[in-house]
């Protein structure tokens, strides 16, 4: 550690016994010479200044005035400083820190191109394997990886929950569990897009992709539901008027899918134009807006063909039953 430099004076005992001082009563001495002593104040309206009391600085701008300094003893002879003293300039840390009432040391480290989890669990490895740590000396990691272990604590109760309330609120929608599991099932497909995105762009997984993963997930879940309904609408009137064939039922599915052609390319565009300035961006903020962004724009690949193409037929397989 460094990035500070002091004055290390460094006393000799065996002198100051000749000359009748104490290690005390030295170092009060070098004190009130160097650093000086408040002897008073100056009052200046409501401004208020301390009179300090040292050497004049052109006594002590150098380690050799610095040792010529004069000095008057107990006894009365007057020395020099360097006669029971070694001055010297030293290198050391430029603040002292504590945390819980014991000394601290912090190591900053800038992480690029790879992700902060798998940089900080290689970093612990190698510590363990090739640092013993003093008695008393441990180590604590901080900064954004702590706030990256506690959102992933977070999300990892959070996505759960969140995964059941939507199964729910789809079961209470459609009344049919099998409906119901059918958009869940297809949220993992509809995701592809955005963790292949994510691999050509080399962005590391983060807790801005992850919210940019639900987000998606959204939107895909919200795919399937309309075309879902639309699929149901469809069928439903080829039931009321009696035709239900297995080649009605691939008519209605024709219909329902057809109809959602339009509305779905419309909100596909619509989303992506809006994404694609924060997606591309590079000003303040950006590459944490962008990482948000990117698992949106590649899902909006992935999750209109999923409900356009794989959710009908799954459908058709599930009226077949």
């Amino acid at each position: 550690m460094s990035g500070g430099r002091y004055l290390d004076i460094q006393f000799d005992r065996a002198a100051l016994a000749r000359y009748g001082l104490s290690i005390i009563q030295a170092q009060s001495v070098v004190s009130s010479l160097i650093g000086g002593d408040n002897i008073g104040e100056v009052v200046d309206g409501r401004a208020r200044f301390p009179i300090n009391l040292r050497y004049p600085r052109d006594w002590r701008d150098s380690i050799g005035k610095l040792q010529n300094l004069p000095f008057i003893t107990p006894l009365g002879s007057q020395i020099t400083l360097g006669t029971i003293a070694t001055i010297k300039v030293t290198d050391g840390p430029s603040m002292l820190k504590s945390e819980n009432a014991r000394p601290t040391s912090v190591v900053y480290i800038d992480v690029r191109d790879r992700d902060l989890g798998s940089t900080v669990k290689d970093l612990q490895q190698t510590i363990n394997q090739q640092v013993t740590l003093l008695p008393g000396t441990s180590i604590s990691y901080a900064g954004q990886f702590e706030f990256m272990e506690r959102a992933n604590a977070r999300l990892q109760w959070i996505v759960p929950a969140t995964l059941a309330i939507v199964l729910l609120l789809l079961f209470l929608t459609f009344s049919r569990l099998d409906e119901a599991l059918l958009i869940m099932g297809t949220l993992p497909c509809a995701l592809t897009g955005g963790i292949w995105l994510l691999y050509l762009m080399d962005y590391p997984f983060s807790v801005a992709t992850a919210v940019g993963f639900i987000a998606l997930a959204g939107v895909s879940a919200e795919f399937g539901v309309i075309m879902l309904l639309y699929l149901k609408q469809a069928w439903q009137r080829r039931i009321e008027t009696g035709t239900t064939t297995q080649q009605d039922l691939l008519d209605a599915i024709q219909e329902g899918a057809v109809l959602r052609i339009r509305p779905k390319m419309m909100t596909v565009t619509v989303i992506v134009a809006g994404l694609m300035p924060i997606f591309l961006g590079s000003g303040t903020g950006s590459e944490i807006m962008s990482r948000i962004a990117a698992p949106m724009v590649g899902g909006m690949i992935t999750a209109p063909l999923l409900s356009l193409f794989l959710l009908p037929v799954v459908y058709q397989m599930l009226r077949k039953r």
